[in-house]
């Protein structure tokens, strides 16, 4: 592990965690975090040493080149960085890392610790899977939580799913036997336009950890990428008559799967979250 100047006393601080790879569908949650680390000129804190978790076989370094036609080698790796939003009474640790290859368990029992080390009690782990979600609905959100009660008091929609998991799974379940309130987000990406970015359900991750943690997201250009992303796909389907069609399927079925009720939670949701970035002079 590698420490950068030693590790600050921070305040409240949460952690929003996002991994590249099998999590990742369309880069959506890495998207989350490569997005905030930049609008709140993150930090770093601490980057784990890759020879413990890397395969380089599998998982390759990055020649770059910089000035002069130097050559430098970027290592998978994970790294913490310090964020400290424009008022917010908390600060956020973002975690932004590539998948390991190997010793998982020993993996999250580093964040663990450095979770401890840093105060952090709360963390917010992001994911993004292929679905038959419609692109011209809303990004649909699910989520995991290591306590119930928590998924009530945040009114989380929460996931059925079992089978094979990913290292966001396997950290979710180390910070909660360890004590910690940690939950999942994931939304999912229509299977038939997967690849990246996907600004739009990048967006939307956003929002939901607005609603949760009641901090302030930098949005600035993600609504406009967003309505281009949306516009780009409904261009190409509508070249082809049986992806079209594919389509109007998925709506339909998404239409009748919402109840009113819903449907209605979503706007009074939409219609709080407005009125908290009126009141605070944030953008939308």
């Amino acid at each position: 592990m590698i420490e950068f100047e030693g590790l600050p006393e921070l305040v409240d601080p949460v952690l929003i965690a996002a991994f590249e790879g099998w999590n990742d569908a369309g880069e959506a949650s890495s998207g989350v975090v490569a997005h905030l680390e930049a609008k709140w000129k993150a930090t770093p804190l601490v980057e784990l040493d890759p020879e413990d978790y890397y395969d380089f076989q599998v998982t390759r370094p990055i020649v770059e080149l910089g000035e002069g036609l130097t050559r430098s080698i970027i290592w998978p790796t994970t790294r913490l960085l310090l964020a400290r939003p424009p008022g917010a009474k908390r600060d956020v640790v973002l975690l932004r890392g590539i998948e390991p290859n190997m010793r998982w368990r020993s993996f999250c029992a580093e964040i663990v610790g450095l979770c401890h080390d840093l105060g952090v009690d709360l963390a917010i782990l992001l994911g993004a899977l292929l679905n038959d979600s419609p692109h011209t609905r809303p990004v649909p959100i699910v989520g995991s939580v290591s306590d119930p009660g928590l998924a009530r008091a945040l009114n989380l929609e929460m996931t059925k799913y079992e089978g094979p998991t990913g290292i966001v799974g396997v950290l979710q379940h180390s910070l909660g036997v360890a004590g910690l309130q940690a939950m999942s987000l994931w939304a999912s990406i229509p299977h038939y336009v997967a690849q990246p970015p996907n600004p739009k359900a990048t967006l939307a991750l956003l929002r939901r950890i607005e609603d949760m943690l009641d901090i302030p997201m930098p949005y600035g250009e993600l609504a406009e990428e967003a309505r281009a992303w949306e516009h780009g796909v409904d261009e190409l389907a509508a070249q082809d008559s049986e992806v079209a069609e594919y389509v109007r399927e998925l709506e339909e079925r998404k239409d009748a799967a919402d109840l009113p009720e819903a449907s209605g939670d979503a706007i009074a949701a939409e219609f709080e979250r407005y009125l908290r970035r009126r009141d605070r002079g944030t953008d939308g």
